[in-house]
């Protein structure tokens, strides 16, 4: 099996290419690489999308290379590889994002990414720190992580997702802000495993496994 984490120039990868390759050497779960090339995306057997700044963005560093959104479209729509998208990789995932300006998503979880509005005005925006997870909806990735496990988060939007059932998790940042959105092959995290300890290995681990 071959991981693939999408590099777009919007992220530094680093830490979670390592965090990928840990969890793969502990589980056996084959090979990770970080890769811009659209055929090695092609032919991934996992395809992992992280982001960071604003969705307009990265939406268009992403189209900007050469045949890589076609491919990534094409694996995971077509193919239905196992897709994870990370902070704004998992954004990506909306239907429009509202930053700055309206940006069309991938819309392969209907929703939209709107900037958070806390009900406390003592909570700062971005929501910056660890947060407990709520579980919402079970699944596969969740295997050993509970209600009120810790996750890191660097955001200042949010995505609102139109299905409920879409919404595998989510934290309390005086509103409720989603964590973890996720239907069929495809999974997206708001806060980023790679740094988010235990629960963020785990999370890693249990993608790296699940069959859907």
């Amino acid at each position: 099996m071959h991981t693939v984490l999408i590099d777009y120039e919007s992220g530094n990868l680093h830490s979670a290419h390592k965090a990928f390759e840990r969890m793969a050497r502990e589980t056996d779960a084959g090979t990770v690489a970080v890769s811009a090339d659209a055929d090695e995306v092609a032919r991934a057997d996992r395809i992992v999308l992280p982001g960071d700044g604003a969705f307009p963005a990265c939406m268009a560093a992403l189209k900007g290379r050469s045949g890589l959104y076609d491919a990534m479209v094409e694996a995971v729509e077509v193919k239905g590889r196992p897709f994870l998208g990370i902070c704004v990789g998992m954004q990506l995932m909306a239907t429009m994002g509202r930053e700055y300006e309206d940006t069309a998503g991938l819309d392969w979880i209907g929703g939209e990414v709107t900037r958070i509005v806390p009900k406390d005005p003592t909570l700062k925006v971005p929501h910056m720190g660890w947060n407990d997870l709520v579980i919402d909806t079970p699944h596969a990735v969740l295997d050993g992580v509970v209600t009120g496990d810790h996750a890191y988060f660097v955001h200042s939007y949010h995505m609102a997702v139109t299905s409920p059932a879409q919404r595998i998790a989510h934290v309390d940042y005086g509103q409720d802000v989603t964590a973890i959105i996720g239907r069929d092959t495809m999974l997206g995290m708001q806060f980023h495993p790679e740094k988010s300890q235990a629960t963020g290995l785990r999370l890693i681990s249990n993608f790296l496994s699940w069959a859907p």
